[in-house]
């Protein structure tokens, strides 16, 4: 079983119900509903997603949102370790630097991210939710 950790923009697709996004990421949260993958979320994702569902919805909802979604993903904590990883890595973006590190140091398969250019120097494979979804078949 494939153990994922799905960025934030995959998260977003989900939650926000992304027009073009949304029926990739449902499918592939489909597939761990059905236990064919394991998802994992740093918590990181957990807060960045907070705040875009509260540039959209009321902090209430967001939280009742994030607390349903919850139940279908593992969180990973950040740590001293990742953090350092991150800041002393040659990523462009912080954020995409600390959920490389965080998938890195939990061993996991692949990262799932719409972000792939920004995670070029993965020594994990990193696909869309729809090259995934296309690869599982």
């Amino acid at each position: 079983m494939d153990k994922l950790l799905v960025d934030t923009d995959i998260v977003i697709d989900l939650l926000s119900k992304r027009k073009e996004f949304y029926e990739d990421a449902q499918q592939l949260f489909t597939l761990s509903d059905f236990k064919k993958v394991k998802l994992y979320v740093s918590s990181l994702t957990v807060a960045n997603s907070h705040y875009l569902l509260s540039r959209e919805k009321r902090s209430e909802e967001a939280i009742k949102i994030l607390i349903k979604f919850k139940i279908l993903v593992s969180v990973l904590p950040m740590n001293n370790k990742i953090l350092e990883l991150a800041l002393a890595s040659d990523f462009k973006d912080f954020e995409d630097a600390i959920q490389y590190h965080t998938a890195l140091e939990n061993h996991l398969d692949i990262i799932i991210s719409r972000n792939k250019k920004d995670v070029k120097s993965s020594v994990l494979p990193v696909l869309t939710a729809k090259e995934y979804l296309l690869m599982s078949k």
